[in-house]
């Protein structure tokens, strides 16, 4: 049972950070933007997208600099979001609800990014890029509830045990 507990807490953190890490990226999105660029050439389908992209956010930036907020809003959210699995950290069993708010979060991204995306004119491939961050949160937590569920299931066959009626030999 200790082995299963530490097992979840290590999923738990590694989600954790990542959640943290993707929300720390949002704030410096155009210092960010600006060495993607320069990683990927001017005519293949991903510089030109990034180029694209740093170019608006870059002009964005310098006439309309209150806008950027929005993306430490983004940030904020990811932070906040990571805190929240310090519950499940904790107990568990108890806060097994989270990662199933986790596990809906993470398939909501796929029909979200692909309508989302389309209306704003986002390459179908950009679109399964970002659907692919939620399928990639899905593994971590799918293994946690996953494990919690089969704590669960010991916590109740224990319970059951010592439930039973005291009977003589």
């Amino acid at each position: 049972m200790d082995a299963t507990r530490k097992n979840i807490s290590r999923w738990i953190i590694f989600f954790m950070i990542m959640l943290f890490l993707s929300g720390l990226t949002a704030i410096p999105a155009e210092t960010g933007l600006a060495f993607a660029t320069r990683l990927f050439p001017l005519g293949t389908a991903v510089g030109d997208w990034l180029d694209k992209v740093y170019l608006a956010l870059h002009d964005t930036n310098n006439q309309y600099p209150f806008l950027a907020y929005g993306y430490d809003w983004l940030a904020f959210a990811h932070f906040v979001l990571a805190i929240l699995f310090i519950g499940p950290l904790k107990d568990p069993v108890r806060n097994k609800w989270v990662i199933e708010f986790g596990l809906i979060a993470c398939l909501l991204i796929i029909p979200f990014a692909l309508i989302a995306g389309h209306f704003r004119s986002i390459p179908f491939w950009w679109r399964l890029v970002d659907c692919s961050f939620g399928i990639i949160g899905l593994l971590p937590l799918s293994i946690c509830l996953k494990k919690i569920n089969q704590l669960v299931s010991i916590n109740i066959n224990t319970d059951q045990q010592w439930k039973q009626p005291y009977r003589r030999p």
